[in-house]
This record gives structure tokens, sequence and C-alpha cells, in this order.
């Protein structure tokens, strides 16, 4: 007996579709509201398997290397991720330095760290223990990874510090802006329907 095609909910109606398969790089969108269902992204696990992998990379050189130095009246000041972080809480409420701690920091981290020991384990061939909640901790992290907020602040607060100090960008800042189109470039290619199919039942 023919097993019967798998079924997919809009997220804006709920209206069920069969999942077909499509033409590399086509759309399936909701038949009553237009919504997009899912996208046909080609090889989706080696590509964000090798972008995950970068982004992890990054998030250490953006951790391990100044992000930015203050000159003024010959005195350089070297600031990192973590002690701007430590800074905010010192000068704003303790809520505003853990929110930003979380989605400039540790949520891509975890998301990353997620998808790696995920499609990892695909990849070789193994199936690690828990890898399918570490899989939907992922989807369910992936909106939360606000980087690309987080570097627009600095950004702002560099135009106003550049009047009163000379601003020498670092390494961390220069990998912290990769990381940002790192993310990006996980959305595009990252297709959750395909990684679920190629999962052990």
């Amino acid at each position: 007996m023919a097993m019967s095609q798998p079924l997919i909910a809009c997220h804006d109606c709920d209206l069920l579709h069969q999942v077909k398969a499509l033409p590399p790089k086509c759309t399936a969108r909701c038949t009553r509201c237009g919504a997009l269902l899912y996208v046909h992204a080609p090889d989706t696990l080696d590509r964000t398997l090798a972008i995950a992998i970068t982004g992890l990379v990054l998030m250490l050189l953006a951790n391990i290397y100044p992000f930015l130095s203050l000159e003024s009246q010959g005195t350089i000041l070297e600031t990192t991720l973590i002690t701007g972080v430590i800074i905010l809480s010192q000068q704003s409420p303790l809520g505003l330095a853990i929110l930003v701690l979380l989605t400039s920091m540790l949520v891509p981290c975890m998301f990353l760290f997620a998808l790696l020991y995920t499609l990892g384990s695909m990849k070789i061939g193994k199936s690690l223990p828990a890898r399918k909640r570490l899989f939907r901790i992922a989807l369910t992290l992936r909106p939360w990874s606000m980087t690309e907020v987080f570097l627009l602040g600095i950004l702002v607060s560099v135009v106003k510090l550049s009047k009163l100090a000379s601003i020498i960008p670092g390494t961390a800042l220069f990998a912290f802006l990769a990381l940002v189109f790192v993310l990006a470039a996980i959305n595009t290619t990252l297709d959750p329907h395909v990684i679920w199919e190629k999962m052990d039942p």
C-alpha cells in the first residue's frame, strides 16, 4: 500500500496542504491566504552545516578579540563584547543587559551549536541522542537571534563617540559583522522539512 503524502498546515490560516516536491529555489504558498509554506533549498544539509560551522568560528573570534578601541589624549581603551554587556549592566537596568547578552551572544551561539549537533550527526550517519529535540530548539531560537539589531546599536554609538575620541574598529567587530550575514544565509539555506524527512523516524 502506497504511503500517503505528508501534510503541512499553513502558519497563518491552518489550511492543510500536501507536501509536494518542488523544483530548486521554488516556493509553495497557501491556496487560501497566500502565506509562504515552504521553500525548496537544494543541498540544504551540506550548505547549512558549512555555514553553521563558519558562524561558530566567527562567534569565537568576536568574543576573544577586541571589538572597539577608543583613543583619547594618548590613552587607548579596548572593549570586547562581554565588557560591553558588563558596562551596560552597571549603567542600565540589569534586565536590559541580560536581554542584550541573550539576543546578541547566547541565543546565536546556542542556535549555531544546535544546528551543528543535528546536521553534523546526520552528515556522519550517526543518530546522536536528543538531536530531534535540539533541532526543534534551534527552530525556536532562530527568530530570537538579533545580532543585526545589536550591530545597529553599536554603529549608532560609534557615530556619537567619534566626536569625543578616535574609534579604532577591532577584529571582533568585523567578525560580528560577518556573523550577521552568516545568520541571514542560514535562514535562506535551511529547509526544515527536508531535515525532518532525512531524520530517523
